[in-house]
């Protein structure tokens, strides 16, 4: 009689023999087919690809979250980024709930397979709430956090589980495999991320459906890459080990830990002697191996305390570095990308970065210290600290090819001369405001800023040529930007005051506006695909519409005949004034810049997501062998639940800064880098003084001496003596024969 292929232990059976008495006789258990001739078991091939398509429908889905919020939900950057950590930090706190269903009632095995289901039910209603034709704005938002929610219960119930229940196919003699199984499980996490934030970018942007970006079929596919993550963990099922479930051991850790304390205060100022460990006051209730295993389950949980922290920037990537991607340039020449292109650089370096550590970097350290597990983790929270030190300085370059958008009682104006000589602007009771003289048509850059003295106030242009001065009046709203027209009508100079777009253009694209300086109708501007309609009489204004980065011609009609002007290259990000102009032959098109396109070029992000990659090699995959080693078998799961709420709770750092910090975005990038070096030298003191326990020895230990009270019984039976008589009895017949 055999058990169940893939366990790892023997089993003690006791067949009758033929004269009547029972005898022990030790039966191996199968263990299961293994890979190529190694002693990885066939059953990890299944978990891991399991594992490669769940992340690709976690993170292909999340590449586009940010994006989906702003750009279709039409919620601001603050409200977005706060969705996205608590969504984020929501599937880290269900997977405690996930390591109690498994460990205490249904196995990892069945708790996988259900909580997946719950998943892709989350996928399809997700998708449905970004189809536009399905209900209103509300009903979007709805079907969204109906959605968000059952992805975060299902994504979060399975993490503890999946990790825990590969390392369980690994018998006790092959713990180098099983380490190295963390590795390739990381790797398969993040060749998931690499393909999927590849491919939804592209699935949003560059397929069209419903008149817009395809937000559905960029929640659809990862929708069904969960399906064939089911299909593929269904399909090992018959290779599996299956640890039972240990009942629910969340419950017995607890009562035992209230047993412990309540009973320490009761004998706070009672003569009892002191015991060496807080959890041994509950010797009087619980059985020591428990206390023992609590005391390295509590003792773990303490270490991860400070590693929040590290989740708090790392997480960041798909929210804040995103948004930095927007504002920046992605042209690279033969191709450009989308800005939520950029998060596929962190799986990639990944997987690239996984086995150089394992095969040369570690190896190499080691030769001059044992760079233990903890130590691994402290260098990983330097160098995400490092990566958002370098987003900061990033950052204040990207700020530069910003409009500083007026405040309370301030307005900004840019003049912009259409005359044919210079002019100088001066206004009225203000001094130094621009630049004189001003030449004709020169693109001015920059703005001035105007103080007014309540919500909008009118103000007096004095506008000076050579040989004459005129004056115009306006009226200036604050917080609003403006472009003053002065060109010559007539014998005089005169103005047009027309209001500016103070934001850069979504997604990288660029924003133009049309203004016709001739004395004729134009109708039907388009560019590409987009049309500006028509503008009647002279110095009359388009509204703004985006078009993409690229080189443009404008064509339009004057007068029943088609025209087109060459407009040039309309950069990332860019906001543009065209002035419909001709010369002695053709329509001409000058324009201005009143936003700069992003000049910072995307690449710049490379070295911070360099620090932040290897910074993940070094704290994630070292934390999840760490985590799972110092658990004794009973709570791997639980412990695996307790190191992903780590995740949770950095999500939540995020989610509180973001709603509460006042700062610009640079300095909050500091204040994320100076925190974690903070938490890194609190962590490295902590980890000074752990003491490194092999589970293994802890359970076999207990199982000598529960073998030990069993021979005890079984001679106190025999010899009719208490039991350590017996033994010592025992002992002395030994020695007589």
């Amino acid at each position: 009689m055999y058990e169940a292929a893939g366990t790892t232990k023997p089993e003690t059976l006791k067949p009758f023999l033929g004269d009547g008495r029972k005898k022990d006789v030790v039966v191996p258990r199968r263990t299961g087919a293994k890979l190529c001739g190694t002693n990885y078991p066939l059953s990890i091939a299944f978990i891991v690809v399991n594992e490669f398509c769940e992340r690709f429908s976690y993170y292909g889905m999340k590449a586009v979250l940010t994006l989906y919020f702003i750009y279709f939900l039409h919620w601001d950057e603050d409200l977005s980024t706060s969705i996205y950590h608590a969504f984020s930090g929501l599937c880290y706190f269900t997977p405690i709930f996930g390591a109690l269903i498994a460990d205490s009632w249904l196995g990892k095995f069945k708790t996988i397979i259900y909580l997946s289901i719950i998943y892709i039910i989350g996928h399809a209603v997700k998708s449905v709430g970004a189809i536009p034709t399905v209900g209103g704005q509300t009903t979007h938002a709805v079907l969204s956090m109906i959605g968000l929610f059952l992805i975060a219960l299902g994504t979060g119930g399975i993490k503890p589980c999946v990790a825990a229940f590969g390392g369980d196919q690994f018998e006790e003699r092959h713990g180098k495999e099983r380490a190295k199984f963390f590795s390739i499980f990381y790797l398969a996490i993040n060749a998931g991320s690499l393909l999927s934030t590849f491919v939804t970018p592209i699935l949003r942007a560059d397929v069209q459906c419903f008149g817009g970006d395809c937000f559905a079929l960029a929640f659809g596919v990862p929708a069904l890459l969960m399906v064939i993550a089911l299909a593929v963990f269904i399909g090992g099922s018959t290779m599996y080990n299956r640890s039972p479930p240990q009942g629910n051991i969340i419950g017995k850790v607890c009562k035992c830990i209230g047993f412990a304390i309540k009973n320490r205060w009761r004998h706070r100022s009672s003569q009892h002697p002191k015991r060496e460990h807080w959890l041994d006051w509950a010797r009087e209730q619980y059985p020591k191996q428990l206390i023992k295993e609590i005391k390295m389950v509590t003792r773990v949980l303490f270490l991860f305390i400070p590693l929040p922290m590290f989740w708090a920037l790392f997480d960041q990537q798909g929210s804040r570095w995103t948004l930095q991607a927007t504002r920046m340039n992605a042209d690279f020449g033969a191709f450009s990308i989308q800005p939520d292109h950029v998060q596929s650089l962190n799986p990639l370096l990944i997987l690239i970065f996984i086995p150089i550590f394992d095969l040369v970097i570690y190896p190499m350290i080691n030769l001059c210290v044992n760079f233990t597990p903890l130590k691994k983790i402290t260098t990983g929270m330097i160098l995400a600290a490092s990566a958002f030190a370098v987003a900061s300085v990033v950052e204040v370059h990207v700020n530069k090819t910003m409009l500083k958008v007026p405040d309370t009682h301030e307005s900004l104006i840019q003049i912009i001369n259409l005359a044919d000589k210079d002019i100088s602007v001066a206004l009225q009771g203000k001094t130094n405001i621009f630049p004189n003289p001003i030449g004709a048509f020169e693109d001015p850059n920059e703005y001035g800023k105007i103080n007014l003295h309540s919500e909008k106030e009118q103000f007096q242009f004095a506008l000076r040529t050579t040989d004459m001065t005129s004056f115009c009046n306006q009226t200036l709203r604050e917080k609003e930007a403006y472009s003053l027209l002065v060109y010559k009508a007539s014998s005089w100079i005169q103005c047009q005051m027309i209001k500016d777009q103070t934001e850069k253009p979504a997604k990288g694209r660029v924003s133009v506006r049309f203004v016709n300086t001739l004395e004729k109708n134009v109708s039907d501007i388009t560019i590409a695909e987009q049309n500006f309609g028509n503008i009647t009489g002279t110095y009359g204004v388009s509204e703004y519409k985006t078009v993409t980065r690229a080189k443009h011609t404008a064509k339009f009609f004057m007068e029943g005949t088609r025209h087109q002007m060459d407009l040039g290259l309309l950069d990332f990000g860019a906001v543009y004034t065209v002035f419909i102009t001709e010369d002695s032959i053709n329509s001409v098109a000058k324009k201005t810049e009143d936003i700069p396109a992003n000049s910072i070029h995307i690449a710049w992000q490379i070295p911070q997501y360099i620090l932040i990659s290897a910074g993940e090699v070094m704290f994630s995959v070292t934390g999840l062998e760490f985590s799972y080693s110092q658990a004794p078998a009973s709570m791997k799961s639980v412990l695996q639940g307790g190191w992903l709420l780590t995740v949770a709770f950095g999500n939540l750092i995020v989610l509180i800064i973001a709603q509460a910090s006042v700062l610009e975005q640079w300095a909050e990038f500091v204040l994320f880098a100076v925190l974690l070096v903070a938490v890194s030298a609190i962590f490295a003191i902590m980890g000074y003084f752990y003491i490194y326990v092999d589970p293994s020895e802890v359970e076999e230990e207990d199982e000598n001496k529960k073998e030990g009270k069993e021979e005890e019984a079984k001679l106190e039976k025999e010899n009719g003596l208490p039991g350590y008589e017996s033994v010592i009895l025992n002992e002395i017949k030994k020695s007589r024969l």
